[in-house]
């Protein structure tokens, strides 16, 4: 669905209400979990009347927040939504109907909803009601501020954001493996950022054994910042239920489904299937998505990385790289070996940055993988830390 029949001048005319819609919808970042990113503003003979941006799920969307404030001067006015109005009774009731009912004249959405329950609904809804819609404007940066939101509807699975850092010859801790604080306090502060934007944070066993992380958000983004889920893979169901992760309400182990189960442990635990080399990481995102995980952070070590990128769930790989040495000896980024390294694919690099002095890269695959046996496409199953 298209902006079919949108004229060149019209086209221009939307870009700039669209763009502040788009910012409006940024400030959700950190909110609106397991909801997508929405703003919407409305504009009348060429002036905006009202604005809008969607906080949190179970409250107001970004149309009707932008209805509230306009009231009757909506009739006949634009209404700019960065995401196609739903047409569904959810937490909420259909934002298609509010639109139509307040008598807006035109609607201009970005994208249509890759929710089922919407999926071009509610733009037929409006349609039928005579008001004119157009899609498109601003689609890429609607989808760029949602990527969990489109991958959990589109691919049945979360946004997967792989988290590490690094020193100058790709080692993660000194000989030995003794706990080591690779960058500095600018890096880890953009890390609760991402935390704070995910709908969980997972790690492997390996990782709890020898860090013992907590996992959770530390800084202060507003009074209405959610912990995001701490998931925790562990197939042989072996780390201590003190864990510090563990320890806090809001933690989720997966167990093999042939595991011995922990004793006393008041942590839920999910049991999914074994694959060749540890837990079968589709079903752990496949469970995941059910749960209405959109974006996830995994923070892990060498092994775990390793399973996600041989079986080609990394969608963002966010890497931080320090300015030092650790030397030969040291604990390798990621543990690839032979041919799987080899079938890997290329990364294109996003975006540079410096935090301190320590560098962001933040990196996308530039082609699909391919498994070990040569064929197209990843198993799912990977070896877990």
């Amino acid at each position: 669905m298209t902006a079919c029949g949108t004229s060149p001048a019209d086209r221009d005319a939307d870009a700039p209400p669209m763009a502040r819609a788009l910012e409006l919808a940024h400030r959700g970042l950190y909110t609106t979990d397991p909801n997508p990113r929405v703003g919407c503003v409305l504009v009348k003979h060429g002036r905006v009347i009202a604005e809008g941006w969607h906080e949190r799920a179970g409250e107001g969307h970004a149309e009707a927040r932008a209805l509230a404030a306009a009231g009757a001067e909506a009739r006949g006015a634009t209404a700019y939504v960065t995401l196609e109005p739903c047409s569904h009774h959810g937490r909420t009731p259909p934002c298609a109907d509010a639109l139509i009912a307040a008598g807006v004249a035109r609607v201009v959405c970005a994208v249509v909803d890759p929710n089922p329950r919407v999926a071009g609904a509610g733009i037929e809804r409006l349609r039928s009601a005579g008001v004119a819609v157009s899609v498109g404007a601003g689609a890429a940066e609607s989808r760029a501020l949602n990527p969990g939101f489109f991958t959990r509807f589109e691919r049945g699975r979360p946004f997967v954001r792989l988290k590490l850092a690094m020193s100058l010859d790709a080692r993660t801790a000194p000989p030995g493996g003794a706990p080591l604080w690779i960058t500095g306090e600018e890096a880890r502060a953009d890390v609760q950022r991402l935390r704070a934007r995910s709908s969980a944070v997972l790690t492997g066993a390996g990782t709890v054994r020898s860090d013992d992380p907590r996992l959770d958000v530390r800084l202060d983004y507003g009074p209405r910042v959610r912990q995001p889920l701490r998931v925790l893979l562990d197939p042989e169901l072996s780390c201590a239920a003190g864990a510090r992760m563990l320890a806090a309400p809001g933690a989720l182990v997966y167990g093999a489904a042939d595991a011995v189960s922990s004793a006393g442990t008041t942590v839920e635990v999910e049991r999914v299937a074994r694959g060749p080399r540890g837990l079968d990481l589709a079903a752990v995102l496949g469970s995941l998505a059910r749960r209405e995980v959109n974006e996830l952070l995994v923070e892990c070590g060498a092994r775990l990385a390793a399973s996600f990128l041989e079986a080609g769930l990394v969608d963002e790989w966010v890497l931080y790289v320090a300015p030092f040495l650790l030397g030969a000896d040291g604990a390798p980024l990621v543990a690839l070996t032979g041919a799987l390294a080899a079938a890997l694919p290329r990364f294109q690099i996003r975006d540079t940055r410096l935090y301190g002095e320590d560098l962001r890269l933040v990196l996308a695959p530039r082609m699909p993988v391919l498994e070990a046996d040569g064929a197209a496409g990843g198993t799912g199953h990977a070896a877990n830390e």
